[in-house]
């Protein structure tokens, strides 16, 4: 995680006068701070320092499958196992999951988006899958909900050109790396996963 650099903001509205308190100990101003993220609130709100925060996406350059693209092959799994007799309900899915029906509201919804499931609401109503599980890849289906796998943002789908590319020695591994994660994740087919 890139550090938080400290920095002077114009002091609120509601509490225009400076501070008060003996601010000897604190970090020059200009000096990176590094925080993580969950613990971010907490600082703010319980110190009395102005800071500038730039956050990046969230999975950019991140390994890392969020609950909802998890959720997502599960919630499509379940799909697969259990919707031959037609639109599944999204309670069912959430007690056999074990996920608040809220949370997979949010997913479902993205899902539909995506031309992934299809939704019919009233009596007899739920959630369907549009194609065969053989025809459905774990790679869109968590691309649908993540965003792009590329490690890098210059590997990502129409990407702007980056200058330092031609010189980058570090992009053929890069590039390797996502080759690898794609072929797996897109070789996959949700039929696999049953």
């Amino acid at each position: 995680m890139p550090p938080l650099p400290v920095a002077d903001l114009p002091m609120s509205n509601q509490n225009p006068s400076p501070l008060k308190a003996d601010t000897s100990d604190y970090p020059p101003k200009g000096t990176f701070l590094p925080i993580p993220f969950y613990q971010l609130n907490t600082f703010i709100s319980s110190s009395n320092i102005n800071i500038y925060i730039i956050t990046q996406k969230e999975s950019e350059g991140k390994t890392l499958i969020s609950t909802k693209g998890r959720y997502a092959l599960r919630i499509m799994i379940d799909l697969a196992q259990h919707g031959d007799n037609g639109n599944v309900p999204l309670k069912d899915i959430a007690e056999r999951q074990q996920i608040s029906k809220k949370y997979l509201e949010i997913i479902v919804s993205e899902l539909v988006k995506a031309g992934m499931l299809s939704g019919v609401s009233g009596k007899g109503g739920g959630y369907s899958l549009c194609r065969k599980p053989e025809e459905y890849t774990a790679g869109e289906i968590i691309e649908a909900l993540e965003g792009t796998l590329a490690p890098v943002a210059c590997l990502e789908e129409n990407a702007k050109a980056c200058p330092l590319a031609p010189g980058c020695h570090t992009l053929p591994m890069w590039k390797e790396y996502h080759q690898i994660t794609r072929d797996f994740f897109f070789g996959k087919k949700l039929s696999d996963l049953l």
